[in-house]
């Protein structure tokens, strides 16, 4: 399965913010950490404002932060909300699927199978699973990179 750029931009927002949870960060400043544009990160900062994983204030002062704890954002909860398409292969979406083979086809159950298997795992992390831990290896790699 292949996410979006939007869900990878997603995952990124909340990691950075959660790397930093004692202050607001900008989304130019998440924009130059990961060379993302600034016009795409605002449409998924407002995705995730509205989804209510942050708290993004404009203006002075502004900028955004986790509005729930890392522990309550699920990493597959993310996923399934930001991804516009979760139907792996045609056959998947009920509404659009015009594949002639789907009542003989053998490939249904065990692409359905691998879909859940996918979310399985992912529903077993949170955003506090994933965050670098102060003081960590992770973290000092986090910053470096970022330049934070």
């Amino acid at each position: 399965m292949r996410l979006t750029k939007a869900t990878d931009y997603a995952l990124r927002v909340l990691l950075y913010a959660a790397s930093f949870p004692e202050r607001r960060v900008s989304t130019e400043e998440i924009a130059e950490a990961f060379h993302i544009s600034l016009n795409h990160l605002g449409k998924v900062v407002n995705q995730l404002a509205q989804l209510g994983w942050i708290d993004a204030r404009r203006g002075r002062g502004g900028g955004l932060t986790l509005a729930r704890a890392p522990e309550a954002i699920g990493i597959g909860e993310v996923v399934r909300a930001i991804e516009p398409d979760l139907h792996l292969v045609e056959c998947f979406d009920g509404v659009r699927n015009t594949c002639p083979i789907v009542p003989a086809c053998g490939l249904v159950a065990p692409l359905a199978e691998a879909r859940r298997a996918f979310f399985a795992v992912l529903d077993r992390y949170t955003l506090a699973d994933v965050r670098p831990t102060e003081g960590s290896p992770r973290e000092e790699k986090l910053i470096a990179l970022l330049g934070a």
